[in-house]
């Protein structure tokens, strides 16, 4: 019975009601600790935690995650990037200047598309690599816009050791394309290229649909079979079949290189937009996807990294000047049209990039 004491050297076992505690047992308070002073319960001197220091550690914990995630990630994508040696020092190279250059181009390389694909992209069979898009980007040392200069394959310019001839033909002669076509954009500009990165026909469309598409305001309807679209005018999302279709077709236009480059310009600031915004980035279901397509999508300079890749993005998501080099006239030379571009402003408008300055209003075209 409660409250009876047993018979032998065994403790006392306190009667109902009893505050008072066992004799070798922790000491149990209401209201208040042993001392006096008030508190919570506590028991052998535990406390709880309290919530907003658990919710610190674990969010510490999450950022830690993170940061670790974030240095793999970054050393996985660098390690499958693959580099090609297209930018070298050489006797007359324009002078490192300020801001930072980026010649971007899209090669007709089939490369990584079976048959199947190849019907239905309708990019044909042709082996090897041309230059299908060819764009130089500024971006400046302070707070100015990025520019983004489309630069035509038909553009007649001499060729170190070919005399003269289309720009795009630099990339298919010689030992390196890639470091011919760079140098003789370099020499025809004047502007010190920084940064070389390059995507083939299958890498372009892996990217687009990584980022869920493209929403582009269409001019004008477009039906190019030998591109394989049938668009209608308007704003719509662009897989990455259609996308690629919509930057190479030259089926508009009467300089249908022109509006090509415009709507190559158009659809690069797009891309680069959504891959940059929050809900590609902040979204790991399109975020990580993006990041690994994007690593084996595109081939760059010996000298890029990936956080220079990220940089570019940023920098395209900063709302872009985009233009075309001045175009002075469209003659017929050796049986081929091409285009000659107005030197005068042409000169104006590199100088203004390879010092950093804002380019003139004059010379910019949509």
């Amino acid at each position: 019975m409660y409250g009876k004491a047993r018979s032998g050297a065994g403790p006392v076992k306190p009667m109902r009601g009893s505050s008072a505690p066992p004799a070798d047992g922790p000491a149990v308070s209401s209201g208040g600790s042993a001392g006096g002073s008030g508190g919570g319960i506590r028991l052998g001197g535990w406390r709880p935690k309290r919530p907003g220091r658990l919710i610190a550690r674990v969010l510490a914990g999450l950022v830690a995650v993170l940061l670790v995630l974030t240095v793999v990630g970054y050393f996985m994508i660098n390690s499958r990037l693959e580099r090609i040696d297209a930018l070298g020092d050489y006797e007359g190279r324009p002078a490192d200047g300020p801001g930072t250059n980026w010649l971007l181009v899209g090669s007709d390389s089939r490369a990584g598309l079976t048959a199947a694909q190849r019907k239905k992209l309708a990019t044909g069979k042709a082996v090897g690599r041309r230059t299908d898009t060819m764009m130089l980007l500024h971006i400046p040392d302070g707070d100015g816009r990025p520019t983004l200069v489309s630069l035509p394959r038909d553009s007649y310019v001499p060729i170190d050791g070919h005399g003269s001839g289309k720009l795009n033909a630099a990339y298919s002669l010689g030992d390196n394309g890639p470091k011919l076509l760079a140098r003789t954009v370099e020499k025809v500009t004047g502007v010190r290229i920084d940064h070389y990165m390059e995507i083939g026909f299958a890498g372009f469309v892996g990217i687009v649909d990584a980022i869920g598409g493209v929403e582009i305001d269409v001019k004008q309807a477009i039906k190019d079979p030998k591109a394989g679209i049938n668009l209608k005018k308007g704003r719509q999302v662009l897989d990455g079949g259609t996308a690629l279709g919509y930057v190479r077709t030259r089926a508009t236009g009467a300089v249908p290189d022109f509006e090509r480059t415009q709507r190559q310009r158009q659809f690069f600031s797009a891309v680069v937009k959504k891959a940059a915004s929050p809900g590609v980035l902040l979204n790991p279901f399109r975020s990580v996807p993006l990041a690994f397509s994007a690593a084996d999508s595109v081939s760059v300079g010996e000298e890029t990294g990936a956080f220079d890749l990220l940089s570019l993005g940023l920098a395209m998501g900063d709302n872009p000047v985009t233009t075309a080099v001045p175009i002075g006239s469209l003659p017929t030379i050796n049986g081929q049209s091409v285009v000659k571009w107005d030197r005068e402003k042409a000169l104006r408008l590199f100088d203004a990039l390879a010092e950093d300055k804002p380019v003139p209003k004059d010379v910019l075209s949509k």
